[in-house]
């Protein structure tokens, strides 16, 4: 079983910056895929960054590029989301998820781990 624990979020002024951390339980943690997705109240869960664990492969939905960027660190074994240029527009609860494989997807129901989530909000 992978468990998944993001840290990082809060509360921050419109053009700041955090850093959400995602640590993984698992020691096959180099075999996955690993994404960021958020969601608002009443929205859906929305792709934000996606990366290939082995190989460094990312991928960035709409709203994530030019001002995000998702990395990994093998020997803590997390997943990072640096945001930047930050919007009230971000404000949501921001999840880390995981699936084997290196196949990357923008599609919620085909990650099989979620954390928790940590929100994020941008004040104007």
């Amino acid at each position: 079983q992978v468990q998944l624990a993001e840290s990082g979020g809060g509360l921050v002024q419109a053009g700041g910056s955090l850093r959400l951390s995602c640590a993984v339980s698992s020691s096959t943690f180099s075999t996955y895929s690993m994404a960021w997705f958020r969601q608002a109240p009443g929205e859906e869960r929305e792709f934000v960054a996606s990366i290939n664990w082995s190989i460094g492969s990312t991928s960035y939905g709409d709203s994530a590029k030019g001002r995000f960027t998702i990395s990994r660190d093998n020997a803590k074994r997390t997943v990072y989301l640096q945001m930047n240029s930050l919007n009230p527009e971000d404000t949501a609860v921001y999840y880390c998820a995981a699936r084997p494989g290196s196949l990357m997807t923008t599609t919620p129901a085909r990650y099989n781990y979620w954390g928790q989530g940590t929100q994020v909000t941008v004040s104007s």
